[in-house]
């Protein structure tokens, strides 16, 4: 009998749109943004285009005033500015109560430019110089101070001023959610923050009436709040019994989850993303349980932004070309970045292999007027991508690519549209938080953005970038300013 050779085993990844094209479900469609249609904006504003919805920002942040408040009635929010510092952003916080938290002299000058008075502004951050915190004790601001060296900056200018700084003290906790961020603060577990407490008491004019910890960002599990708190109140309590006197507020930061997803997150965002709700129970619970019967609660402080402000942001863009890309039989995943395809480029144009097969298959992709320089948060986020009018024809897995000339501008790796065309307009959500602080101009000008307001009304919040603020900053030398005559001595010089 003739033993057959042995074949070994090979693994090869089985394109699902050919084999079950409804695998994608049905097309959602965004033709409007609270009741405003997207032709309309893009008609009058141009592409792209960011658009927020007050009523979404108001909404937010009343939801999560009515969570805390129903187990925690001395519970102030702070809007995050580096979230999303627009001054109609903030401004719209700022009418529903919130204080202002900075982490920097700008945001504090922001801040105090929108009208937020000093004594209603945390002032957080590593890194605060000598002006701006001599500026913020006389303005009566909450400085979390984050280290030694802050502490002494701080005791000088209160031996200087001739008189006690109150301020509060940050920390950092280990929840077992997610590597510590010992960054920030004094660690409060292994006796660090307690001895700073006792240090500043004993030998400076700076007193502590607040504990601050902020545990993380994108917090999905609600719990690590829980483990946060009894470790804030536990050095609130032992800060007391030190002699150190009475802690006034805890300030439990932000971190609070959007309902974004993150790369990799398997359960739908309306799955994995705590509510209110779920982050109040378990912090204000810990809170009230472990603070000593018959004692007045400390206030309760919040710095929450991307919960606040993340799904009422939008971002309006065209498609500028319609491609189609080879996939590699490797890592999908690497593929729209050059990193891991094969050499059958060519195939899908009919020009030098299979169009599917182990040489791979075939993906539709777009390219659209905006990248990923006003689109930061997409290296950790998987915005959803809707086409803004009634498709003709079912969804398709499709790359979505950026206008940069970068490889690394994907927007999406994989997802869900209908054939596209030169000129459809696509809706990009959600994006409200801190793709406006962190873009940049890069290749492109920065887009507009507008707000729609409660009655519909569109508001231009902040207009298009133009030259001038990109190059206006700019000097030239002398030498260099005459480029025209430069030009022509190069050219004499070669010849």
């Amino acid at each position: 009998m003739n033993k057959q050779p042995y074949v070994a085993p090979t693994i090869r990844r089985v394109s699902q749109a050919t084999a079950n094209p409804q695998r994608l479900g049905r097309t959602p469609v965004m033709e409007a943004i609270d009741g405003v249609p997207v032709a309309g904006l893009l008609g009058e504003h141009g592409g792209p285009l960011f658009v927020f919805s007050e009523a979404a920002l108001r909404a937010k942040i009343r939801d999560a005033r009515r969570a805390f408040a129903a187990v925690y009635p001395k519970t102030t929010f702070a809007w995050s500015y580096k979230t999303n510092y627009l001054n109609a952003i903030c401004r719209v916080f700022h009418q529903e109560g919130s204080l202002a938290e900075v982490v920097s002299g700008f945001e504090y000058e922001k801040a105090r430019a929108n009208g937020v008075p000093g004594y209603r502004i945390i002032f957080n951050g590593p890194h605060k110089t000598a002006g701006e915190l001599r500026r913020a004790v006389e303005e009566g601001a909450m400085i979390q101070v984050d280290n030694r060296d802050e502490v002494l900056a701080l005791a000088k200018l209160a031996d200087e001023l001739d008189r006690e700084i109150r301020l509060g003290i940050r920390v950092h906790v280990d929840t077992g959610t997610h590597a510590v961020w010992s960054k920030f603060g004094f660690c409060a577990e292994d006796g660090e923050a307690l001895r700073m407490i006792e240090w500043m008491t004993e030998n400076t004019r700076l007193r502590v009436r607040g504990v601050h910890c902020h545990v993380g960002t994108f917090m999905l599990d609600a719990g690590a709040y829980a483990t946060a708190a009894d470790a804030v109140v536990r050095l609130a309590l032992a800060a007391a019994e030190a002699g150190c006197g009475t802690v006034e507020y805890l300030n439990l930061g932000g971190g609070f989850a959007s309902r974004a997803r993150l790369h990799g997150q398997y359960l739908p965002p309306e799955q994995a993303t705590p509510g209110f709700d779920d982050y109040a129970r378990e912090l204000c619970g810990t809170i009230k349980r472990l603070w000593p019967e018959g004692r007045d609660l400390p206030e309760l402080l919040l710095e929450t932004g991307r919960a606040l402000v993340d799904e009422a942001g939008y971002l309006l863009t065209k498609v500028v070309a319609v491609k189609q890309r080879m996939l590699a039989g490797g890592c999908p995943a690497l593929a729209a970045y050059g990193k891991g395809g094969s050499n059958g480029t060519l195939a899908a144009y009919g020009k030098g292999g299979p169009v599917s097969g182990a040489g791979g298959n075939r993906r539709n992709a777009v390219v659209l007027d905006a990248g990923i320089q006003i689109l930061y948060t997409t290296a950790w986020y998987q915005p959803s991508v809707y086409p803004a009018a009634a498709p003709a024809a079912g969804m398709q897995p499709t790359t979505v690519y950026g206008c940069l000339c970068m490889n690394i501008d994907v927007i999406r790796e994989e997802a869900a549209l209908p054939e596209m065309n030169v000129g459809d307009a696509v809706v990009i959500h959600p994006v409200g938080a801190y793709n406006i602080t962190q873009s940049m101009q890069f290749i492109s000008y920065r887009p507009a953005v507008v707000m729609i307001d409660p009655a519909g009304r569109v508001h231009l919040i902040r207009r298009r970038e133009v030259l001038e603020d990109v190059c206006g900053p700019e000097q030239v030398p002398e030498y260099l300013a005459e480029t025209g005559e430069i030009a022509e001595e190069a050219r004499v010089s070669v010849t």
